[in-house]
């Protein structure tokens, strides 16, 4: 019967991060959240206003 062979990480166990850097990542991934949510589609409103030939805002905006 074979030996089963013990799983071991090898060099230092990693450590839990502190609550602190916890709270700190958590409120930047928030404010990320955000300034995507609001500035996704004047992004690309900017970009295609800024593309060759240049269209009219109404051009941009409308379904066809």
């Amino acid at each position: 019967m074979a030996s089963r062979i013990s799983p071991k990480s090898k060099g230092k166990t990693p450590t839990k991060p502190s609550k602190d850097s916890e709270e700190r990542a958590t409120w930047a991934l928030k404010k990320v959240k955000v300034v995507t949510h609001y500035g996704f589609i004047p992004l690309v409103i900017i970009i295609g206003m800024n593309s060759e030939p240049k269209p009219q805002l109404s051009q941009l905006l409308s379904p066809v």
